[in-house]
């Protein structure tokens, strides 16, 4: 095989990937509608409603094989029906899928999470290396104790113990949904890009402060920046 170099300028140009956590009802939906392009929802949950005013297509599955059906049916789009940003809502829905048809086919608990971590892997690197698309990657958020801080901790919450401590390795960009009262009692949301003590995030890109305004289009454009 003959080798080719590419520049780590061209780092972004296969699309920005990002994987967001929040809580319920932060607005985790809301931010497909954020993208400024063309868009398709892959979905795995009923709770759309957010979106009604919109006109955004939607997938549903409800396997891992109509997954992978769906991930074939955007990355062949034909050109002028190209989505340039796909959105799962959410992975931790998918991930509940998967396990469940992992424990139909097995009898052995642990079996069945090793092969959600196998599956759910193979199916994370895929989206994550789509070539020429945005992926936006949906997540639940889960809380625990430090005992050695007393903080609360939030992270993305995934099914099974592999998953839940190693689904922010598959991202550079992974931030955390926050919602909190503004001085006129109003909620405001933004977007954490970089751990603290309670919320892991991280932003492997340097271009974005430490809150962003909960939008993807804004997110894509300082990423890939002012050439993009």
């Amino acid at each position: 095989m003959a080798i080719q170099l590419r520049s780590t300028r061209d780092a972004a140009s296969d699309g920005i990937k990002v994987l967001v956590h929040g809580p319920s009802g932060a607005g985790k939906t809301r931010l497909c509608a954020t993208t400024g392009e063309p868009t398709v929802i892959i979905s795995t949950e009923s709770g759309l409603l957010s979106l009604r005013e919109f006109d955004i297509p939607v997938i549903d599955v409800k396997s891992i094989e109509q997954l992978y059906e769906a991930y074939d049916f955007v990355a062949k789009s034909a050109e002028g029906q190209t989505f340039r940003w796909v959105c799962l809502d959410s992975i931790s829905e998918i991930a509940e899928v998967v396990l469940n048809a992992a424990k139909k086919s097995t009898k052995d608990p642990r079996q069945a999470y090793g092969r959600l971590a196998e599956q759910m892997g193979d199916l994370l690197r895929a989206f994550r290396d789509m070539p020429n698309r945005n992926v936006y990657f949906a997540s639940k958020q889960e809380r625990s104790k430090d005992e050695a801080t007393g903080a609360m901790l939030y992270y993305p919450s995934m099914p099974g113990q592999m998953m839940k401590q190693g689904v922010s390795y598959y991202f550079d960009e992974v931030f955390a949904l926050r919602v909190e009262q503004g001085e006129d009692g109003t909620p405001q949301r933004w977007l954490q890009t970089q751990r603290d003590y309670n919320f892991e995030a991280k932003d492997r890109s340097g271009a974005l402060a430490m809150f962003e305004p909960p939008s993807l289009a804004a997110i894509a454009s300082k990423i890939k920046g002012p050439a993009a």
